[in-house]
């Protein structure tokens, strides 16, 4: 079963990454919109991609780790300076992304609502 953690901003991300242990195993990082009361991200091309994301979960490897990464709430997101934006391990331009940490494999945007994409991003283990 796919290990899932939950993370919201951008000093608690890094803490995360640097304390888990992994033992070599795939880590895959969704960065996504902060959640409002209701629920739902404010984010609408967050919204509309998760369910693409769930679905083609199931296809990564069963001891591999899936991080949600909370980028913050609109103002936080659409500031230039934002942390994520800065970071040269995260480096994101826009949300959804999803990444395969530490190596090249990225999906962004509209690519996290294409089925196929998503299939080959969780199935190839490197």
């Amino acid at each position: 079963m796919v290990h899932k953690h939950h993370v919201a901003g951008y000093d608690n991300f890094v803490s995360f990454m640097k304390d888990l242990k992994s033992n070599g195993q795939v880590m895959n990082v969704l960065f996504t919109g902060a959640k409002l009361e209701t629920g739902i991200s404010w984010c609408g091309d967050c919204v509309e991609a998760a369910p693409f994301i769930e679905a083609a979960l199931e296809k990564a490897p069963a001891e591999s780790h899936f991080i949600y990464v909370d980028v913050g709430d609109r103002p936080s997101w659409k500031d230039m300076n934002n942390p994520f934006r800065k970071d040269t391990n995260t480096h994101l331009s826009v949300i959804p992304t999803l990444v395969r940490w530490k190596n090249p494999q990225r999906l962004e945007g509209e690519q996290c609502c294409k089925a196929d994409l998503l299939e080959m991003f969780f199935s190839d283990e490197d």
